[in-house]
């Protein structure tokens, strides 16, 4: 593999000294790229982009082409898993992923089998090494999976859902099957992202989208407790270099301490948690991820640079700080707008790093 030429991304994560604030955005190849468009649709579908090694790499390069990034996240989908799991996913026109065979009792919990890597997941290992190929060290790759609760949801609604109706009644009626399925998901989880660190990640994030859902002691028992189980059987070095470990619950800022107890390395924040407090409360331990709000790149250029400064005096001087959206950016963001936030990352955030 290529020398990494800018670590700035890993460096931040371990909380060492760089000279600028590094940036990156979850969902930083996607639909607002018109360049993205064009490929998805010579794939043909969503599915056919990700099992295509050469296609995701494509996408998964294009930001790198117009912006000052430093880190590429893998091109793909957390439900990649239950997928390979048997649970046939597709995607309807302006509706989202679905599943054709939910998991609605524990007799189809039983039935699940763990996916094999090589053969169910093999295109997945493929992209990755693909792209950390393409980057010749660049940059560093982010690979990722989705927490075992996020994946459950999904798993048990058959489908994006705005209340958890079934996967909370799960929890609550059937819990000895729900434990199952997410040890499982946790070991499984576990099991992807050390292939994805084997075939050249640099650093994985578990996207734990729907944590913030739960109650407190849910969220403890449910989610929390099987991150922790993921975070306990990952791969921390590969290569010479620590694989640091991003934790991201949507909607958890109340449970800071928690999560930094998990021994990830760093948290994503999203934009209802103040970087401020955030730092005071884990900061000496963790670093921190985040956090603007991807509402704000459909305001005007200034008021994006103003609210990025904002964000950098909230963290405020030294290492530990990745900047990064509090969620995926939106599709309709013009890509002019996203350019003016990270460019004002990297104009704004090296006297935040100036030693003595």
């Amino acid at each position: 593999m290529s020398e990494l030429r800018n670590d700035r991304l890993l460096r931040a994560l371990l909380r060492q000294p760089v000279d600028r604030t590094p940036v990156w955005m979850m969902r930083q190849a996607g639909r607002y790229l018109p360049e993205y468009r064009a490929t998805r649709e010579r794939a043909g579908s969503f599915m056919d982009l990700c099992r295509s090694a050469e296609l995701a790499c494509e996408v998964t390069l294009q930001p790198l082409a117009r912006f000052e990034l430093d880190a590429a996240i893998l091109f793909s989908d957390i439900l990649t898993i239950p997928d390979a799991m048997g649970l046939g996913l597709y995607f309807a026109e302006g509706e989202g992923p679905k599943f054709e065979h939910p998991l609605r009792d524990a007799a189809a919990i039983r039935a699940l089998r763990k996916p094999d890597m090589k053969q169910d997941l093999g295109y997945v290992m493929a992209a990755v090494s693909t792209i950390r190929q393409a980057l010749a060290g660049r940059v560093p790759l982010i690979g990722f999976a989705g927490s075992p609760w996020t994946l459950a949801t999904y798993m048990i609604e058959g489908a994006s859902s705005r209340d958890f109706s079934r996967a909370k009644s799960m929890l609550y009626d059937q819990p000895e099957a729900a434990h199952q399925l997410l040890a499982l998901l946790a070991d499984t989880v576990a099991e992807y992202l050390n292939a994805q660190i084997e075939a050249g990640a640099q650093a994985v994030q578990i996207f734990d989208t729907w944590g913030g859902a739960l109650s407190t002691p849910a969220y403890q028992q449910f989610s929390l407790a099987y991150m922790r189980r993921v975070v306990e059987q990952l791969r921390r070095e590969h290569d010479g270099r620590r694989v640091p470990v991003i934790l991201f619950t949507k909607g958890g800022g109340q449970w800071l301490e928690l999560m930094a107890d998990t021994g990830c390395d760093a948290l994503g924040l999203d934009w209802t948690t103040e970087l401020h407090g955030a730092r005071e409360r884990v900061g000496q331990r963790i670093a921190l991820q985040g956090n603007m709000d991807p509402a704000i790149l459909n305001a005007a250029p200034e008021a994006i640079r103003a609210e990025v400064s904002r964000i950098l005096e909230s963290f405020g001087p030294g290492s530990g700080h990745v900047f990064n959206l509090g969620h995926g950016i939106t599709p309709g963001v013009p890509p002019e707008h996203a350019g003016a936030m990270i460019r004002a990352v990297t104009e704004l955030s090296p006297a935040f790093h100036q030693s003595g």
